[in-house]
């Protein structure tokens, strides 16, 4: 099957909405996309209509997402394209989302700290060398 993918620049316009669902971890918000063109015969940039998408993340990237990103940062989404349209009181609504794969901050409007999620229990990670039984362990108070 063919998808449509795109890499959208804009910014966070809602909080991330984080749930548990049965099948994992999901979030969403809105991002709100403004293109900006070099105006010639007035010399300024000039800002274009806005444009609304949904950001859709699933499993690690949902929960990732959920404390990384807040309402008005900059940010650079890549992901499937999927346009929906229904009728609702007979009139027509296109909503337009986004399955996305990846979520970062957009690094030409500032700086950004990355911290890597460990996963599990550390002693369980550790290597055998560096584990130590429980009646080794000091405890200080």
């Amino acid at each position: 099957m063919n998808d449509t993918w795109v890499t959208l620049v804009g910014n966070a316009a809602t909080p991330v909405d984080f749930r548990e669902a049965a099948t994992g971890p999901v979030a969403r918000f809105r991002m709100a996309v403004t293109p900006r063109r070099w105006d010639r015969e007035k010399q300024i940039w000039a800002d274009g209509r806005t444009s609304f998408y949904t950001v859709w993340t699933r499993r690690t990237l949902a929960s990732n997402l959920s404390g990384s990103v807040a309402v008005g940062e900059p940010l650079v989404v890549h992901g499937r394209l999927k346009v929906r349209e229904e009728e609702r009181d007979g009139v027509w609504k296109t909503s337009v989302d986004v399955e996305a794969v990846a979520v970062g901050h957009d690094l030409t409007r500032g700086t950004s700290a990355f911290r890597r999620v460990v996963r599990g229990e550390p002693a369980l990670t550790a290597p055998a060398h560096r584990q130590k039984p429980a009646t080794d362990l000091v405890s200080v108070s």
